[in-house]
């Protein structure tokens, strides 16, 4: 009985969790730069995926920034050189992003632990020199000006607040997306395998399936966000498909809350705002990066949101 008590509780805190982040992005721009915000819910929407895979799943990918990265290619050519509609060209990353992680999930999910971390990070330095070298990607260029269309040949994504309410009708969706995988019974088995493998195998569940679907769907995900921000921007570069860039989704996702559905959010915020306030100290960005981590790691062993979310269940 307490236990249900609890998890209505929780439901009821994670629903109005998700009315306070929504009246935020809703209310936010008036006070706020649109493109920054833009930025930050492409990069929650990332730290969201991957928080699925690890928070989750239990499963460390040091190479998520290629699904990142190939779906921001992908929707940037769509829309350039093929001139579909924004919609479409999201659609389409997300699928060349879902197809990649299939096939990266196939060579990489029979390894646990630092071993599929380090094959993981190792496709994904084999997709960045692939990149390098192949010419629909510009290279060091990138693909720039990417022309960011009608959406649904009704909204000029030219116009700024067009844009905002593209970009934030996505990260809704694949933010309900993750929530409804999380709270369903293939979520709940997930789980099970994150806490104990062996016990989940000898209630006869494919545990490498689950882990294989786990991937692909957080690869999903991951394109949604990458080819928003190539729209946003109008650029897909290399940056989003560097080591670099799989290693601050991790930091995205620690520092907010791994495990939690809330906690990836609010760590992007916090880096993104970092990287934007701090950038006029160059390269010691970095470093100064690190000692906010250290000191996340030491005040809030849970993240943000964790920390929260256990006072808020401590008895008052």
């Amino acid at each position: 009985m307490n236990h249900a008590v609890s998890d209505s509780q929780d439901m009821r805190h994670q629903w109005v969790a998700f009315g306070l982040m929504f009246a935020f992005f809703a209310i936010a721009p008036y006070f706020i730069y649109p493109v920054f915000l833009m930025k930050v819910m492409c990069f929650a929407l990332f730290a969201c995926a991957f928080n699925l895979l690890l928070g989750f799943g239990g499963l460390l990918s040091f190479g998520h920034a290629m699904f990142f990265g190939t779906a921001g290619y992908a929707a940037a050519h769509a829309a350039k050189v093929w001139g579909l509609t924004p919609e479409v060209c999201v659609l389409f990353s997300t699928l060349c992003a879902t197809v990649l992680a299939w096939v990266v999930g196939l060579l990489a999910i029979r390894r646990q632990g630092i071993y599929f971390a380090m094959i993981t990070l190792a496709l994904s330095q084999m997709v960045y020199f692939v990149y390098l070298q192949t010419p629909f990607t510009g290279g060091e260029d990138g693909i720039q000006g990417v022309p960011q269309g009608l959406a649904f040949g009704l909204f000029d994504l030219s116009n700024s607040n067009a844009m905002y309410v593209f970009v934030m009708a996505v990260f809704l969706i694949g933010f309900a997306f993750v929530w409804r995988v999380v709270h369903s019974p293939f979520g709940q088995v997930l789980k099970a395998i994150r806490e104990n493998e062996q016990r989940a195998l000898s209630l006869g569940y494919d545990t490498d399936r689950f882990k294989l679907i786990a991937f692909v769907l957080s690869g999903l995900v991951a394109g949604m966000a990458g080819g928003t921000k190539a729209l946003v921007f109008q650029l897909a570069s290399l940056t989003d498909v560097h080591w670099t860039m799989s290693g601050e989704v991790v930091l995205m996702t620690l520092v907010g809350g791994l495990g939690t559905l809330f906690g990836p959010v609010v760590g992007a915020a916090v880096i993104v705002t970092m990287q934007n306030y701090l950038a006029q100290l160059g390269s010691w960005v970095t470093v100064v990066q690190g000692l906010i981590f250290v000191i996340c790691v030491m005040l809030f062993r849970k993240g943000v949101i964790g920390e929260i979310a256990t006072w808020i269940r401590k008895p008052l």
